[in-house]
C-alpha cells in the first residue's frame, strides 16, 4: 500500500492517512480480509509517530472499515460506502490536481462539466 502524506496540508495527518487508506480499500489495492501494515511499521516508514496510525486506524475501525484484532493488527472487512466513497475519490482528485499545479478552480470548472443533467 503506497501512502503519500502531506505535512503542510490543512487536514491533519491522521485524517490524511484515513483517506489514503480508504482509498486504497475503494480501488482495490486492499482488499477485504487483508491485513493493513502493523501501526509501528507504517509509522516508521512514513516518519510519523505511532500514535498518529493508531488513530487514523481507530477511526477507520470505527466506520466498521477496518477490524483490529489482538496480535493480528488492523485487518480490512469492508469496501466504504457511498459519502466515504466519495469523499476518497475527492481527496485523490485534489492531491492529483495540486501535483500537477491546477488551481482549485480549474478543478471545480472540470467537475462543474461532468455535473449530472449537463449538456454536452
Amino acid at each position: 500500500m503506497f501512502v503519500v502524506l502531506h505535512p503542510d496540508h490543512r487536514n491533519p495527518l491522521y485524517l490524511q492517512l484515513v483517506a489514503a487508506i480508504r482509498g486504497a480499500i475503494v480501488r482495490g489495492d486492499v482488499t477485504p480480509g487483508e491485513r493493513l501494515p502493523a501501526a509501528r511499521d507504517l509509522a516508521e516508514s512514513l516518519g510519523m509517530n505511532m500514535h498518529t496510525v493508531l488513530r487514523a486506524y481507530r477511526m477507520l475501525a470505527d466506520e466498521g472499515v477496518i477490524e483490529l484484532r489482538r496480535g493480528r493488527g488492523a485487518v480490512v472487512t469492508r469496501r466504504p460506502e457511498g459519502r466515504a466513497q466519495v469523499e476518497a475519490a475527492a481527496r485523490e482528485l485534489a492531491d492529483l490536481a495540486r501535483a500537477h499545479g491546477m488551481a482549485r478552480e480549474e478543478v471545480l470548472a472540470l467537475l462543474a462539466d461532468e455535473s449530472p443533467g449537463r449538456s454536452r
